[in-house]
């Protein structure tokens, strides 16, 4: 039997702290499981596949985040189908836009720029509403450091240091387009601490772990356990250093993707 293929591109965002992440897992809540049942009990069928543009971590959340809807036999009434969906979907996913696209479409590739911010306070304990947010250090940190240091993942570098269990064949060489500490009048709430900050990075893509690690560098930084020419070292090519630290996955934030 001939099979007729639709191709839609969907807009969502979503809270990650309950998530295991995007990608569909045996045995645990994933935001691609809950996408798919939504989906199969929206449309009565399983006839469809899901393709994300990139995979979230445990925890970690998207403000925009896109996926690519395979779907076999029956268009979509993209005017019903949208309220419908997002009205079944668990309160902490919501999907923002859907559109027709065509089959040379490729969601892995379209996206020319990810923003992403990692959010983080010093101090006292903060509110515990704030812990899908944010993390909190409690030591003070040396903000300006880390905000000079910061500057130095601009550009094209090898970042085999901030890439989580490479292999020989792994492509590290990547460019960041910004790379800065600034104080966060992004995300607020009035039980955030007052004042807070956000780490703003940006690029084509990153790989595992990268900017948690790139955090992690930073408050080590901050914290003066590293000073500036140990962060300078580790964008040097075929250096030995293996970082440890890698920041709590629920203060990042996928915020923007340019396709």
């Amino acid at each position: 039997m001939f099979r007729k293929r639709f191709y839609y591109l969907l807009e969502l965002q979503y809270l990650g702290f309950r998530y295991h992440g995007w990608q569909k897992q045996p045995d645990v809540l994933t935001v691609e499981r809950m996408v798919g049942r939504t989906l199969a009990y929206v449309l009565d069928h399983k006839n469809f596949k899901l393709l994300a543009s990139g995979r979230t971590d445990a925890k970690v959340s998207a403000n925009k985040a896109y996926v690519e809807l395979f779907l076999d036999n029956e268009a979509l009434d993209l005017a019903s189908f949208l309220p419908l969906f997002n009205e079944n979907l668990p309160p902490d996913i919501r999907a923002l836009n859907i559109s027709e696209v065509d089959k040379s479409f490729n969601v892995i590739e379209a996206p020319k720029e990810k923003e992403y911010l990692y959010l983080f306070s010093f101090g006292s304990k903060i509110h515990p509403f704030c812990a899908p947010f944010m993390i909190n250090i409690k030591t003070p940190l040396k903000l300006s450091v880390m905000m000079e240091a910061a500057r130095l993942f601009e550009g094209t570098h090898d970042f085999r240091t901030y890439t989580y269990k490479p292999n020989p064949e792994t492509r590290t060489v990547g460019s960041v387009i910004c790379s800065e500490i600034v104080k966060n009048t992004i995300y607020t709430a009035n039980f955030f601490p007052e004042e807070s900050y956000v780490y703003r990075v940006r690029g084509k893509g990153f790989k595992r772990h990268q900017i948690r690690l790139m955090m992690g560098v930073l408050l080590d930084l901050g914290e003066g356990k590293i000073d500036l020419d140990f962060v300078k070292q580790t964008l040097e090519p075929n250096n030995a250093i293996k970082l440890e630290r890698i920041v709590p996955a629920s203060g990042l934030i996928l915020n923007d993707v340019s396709i």
